[in-house]
């Protein structure tokens, strides 16, 4: 048995994430209250208590979702599961410095900063209502590529998320993924939907956030992983930290190649996904890329429960 440790990305967010981690485990509380003071402010409150309008905004989801991701880990571990379990780590976009907290290349603390200056400047990139994003469910990578290409017509449209074989996403100036939507159903998608997001992520509009997330990272210590990191724009693993904050940086505008990733994880012998912290998209994804692998969630004490007894 092969296991990846994988950490979910935006959209994972809902009220409550992480609590009865928190309530059943010292070292995930902790892990929270680490995250609130590298922030300067009460983020669990929020996470556990607050709007859900307000948790969803990119400053607060990103860091609240590797908050809990690094909380159900610490409870793992507390069990006495730990990342030497791990062949590798990977994350869907903010999930990949998720994947790099947990096998020890940067600290919680400054995973919990970066991500919310990654929070802020994607979302400042781009005036509110010049972007979108839409997925297309029924196209594969290329044709969705192809779709993007044609109604792009001088302006941003791009694949943004490769995520599993018939589900892609793309990114762009909001008129041209209305163009792309109408052709991806002439195209044969069986759907094709704007996505309710407040930017257009992963393409050349946010720019101005990847130059942002250069200069922060360069103030960050980074060390090489204890794991191999798959990463999200080259679906195969790297280990050289230098070499990390650069794909970060390209993270921003460049395509989340989660499908190409979880392929290569299987062709290395990894049989098993542990989805670590919120939800189960990861899980759905993966089943329908590695058809023969195990998915395992673990965001609950009863999930790191099942773990251990299995």
């Amino acid at each position: 048995m092969s296991v990846a440790f994988v950490f979910p990305g935006q959209g994972a967010q809902t009220i409550g994430m992480g609590k009865a981690l928190a309530d059943a485990y010292p070292a995930a509380r902790e892990v929270f209250a680490q995250v609130d003071e590298a922030l300067g402010e009460k983020l669990s409150d929020l996470i556990w208590e607050g709007e859900i309008e307000t948790l969803t905004l990119t400053e607060n989801a990103q860091p609240a979702l590797m908050a809990t991701s690094m909380a159900a880990l610490a409870a793992m571990q507390a069990e006495g599961i730990g990342l030497e379990k791990a062949a590798f780590v990977a994350g869907h976009s903010l999930g990949e410095y998720s994947a790099l907290c947990a096998a020890g290349a940067v600290s919680l603390a400054d995973t919990a900063r970066l991500l919310r200056i990654r929070g802020r400047a994607m979302q400042a990139a781009v005036p509110v209502g010049q972007g979108a994003m839409a997925a297309v469910l029924g196209l594969d990578a290329d044709a969705a590529d192809k779709v993007a290409e044609t109604a792009a017509q001088g302006e941003v449209c791009q694949l943004a998320n490769e995520n599993d074989p018939s589900q892609n996403v793309l990114s762009g100036h909001k008129s041209a993924i209305e163009r792309a939507i109408v052709l991806a159903k002439e195209a044969g998608a069986k759907r094709a939907l704007p996505l309710p997001v407040s930017a257009p992520f992963h393409c050349a509009l946010m720019q101005p956030a990847a130059d942002e997330m250069a200069r922060a990272l360069e103030t960050v210590q980074f060390d090489d992983p204890a794991v191999p990191l798959v990463a999200n724009v080259l679906a195969t693993s790297v280990t050289d930290a230098t070499e990390i904050k650069g794909l970060l940086v390209d993270q921003v505008t460049g395509r989340v190649r989660w499908r190409s990733s979880v392929e290569w994880m299987a062709a290395q012998g990894v049989t098993e996904f542990w989805e670590i912290g919120a939800g189960k998209a990861l899980s759905g994804m993966i089943r329908r890329i590695a058809k023969e692998s195990t998915c395992r969630a673990v965001g609950t004490p009863d999930d790191v429960a099942a773990l251990k007894d299995a």
